[in-house]
């Protein structure tokens, strides 16, 4: 057990990296067509339709978030015992609210996109390589807030 920590803290930030680059679903369209976005392509395009907002938030939700996330459950694992009720212990919880929207997200599309008639849709390696470091990431917290549990038991 004491080797799944520090396995799931270098997993999850490449599992982000390769799910925020890599393609998320391909659509087919009229089967002569075929797009494969990625979330930060997606970002890009919707910034450069003059969806600023939009951009923002998606770039926000989908990759500030989740780095932040990543950031603060890092800092409190290296905190000192009893230390972790600074601002990353108060911080994660919300930020944990947040931690799957995208793949859900992107499973709305989807089913949209199957259910409409138009595009047939499929899930590519970047939707599940953002799911795995979400998830990944949800196990680190459990595992850090159970340690520091533990370790105010044994003070």
């Amino acid at each position: 057990m004491r080797i799944v920590l520090p396995v799931l803290f270098v997993l999850a930030p490449f599992l982000f990296a390769f799910g925020i680059t890599l393609p998320l679903m391909t659509f087919e369209k009229l089967f002569f067509f075929e797009e494969n976005p990625s979330l930060t392509g997606i970002i890009w395009s919707l910034y450069d339709n003059g969806d600023y907002a939009l951009a923002l938030v998606v770039a926000l939700f989908s990759i500030a978030f989740p780095f932040a996330k990543m950031v603060a459950i890092t800092a409190e694992a290296l905190a000192a015992p009893g230390e972790a009720s600074g601002w990353f212990a108060k911080f994660v919880p919300f930020l944990t609210k947040w931690s799957m929207m995208d793949v859900m997200l992107v499973a709305i599309v989807i089913a949209a996109a199957k259910t409409s008639g138009l595009a047939n849709a499929f899930t590519e390696a970047g939707l599940w390589c953002y799911a795995g470091s979400a998830l990944m990431t949800t196990v680190i917290q459990w595992l850090v807030a159970r340690r520091a549990r533990a370790s105010v038991h044994r003070a």
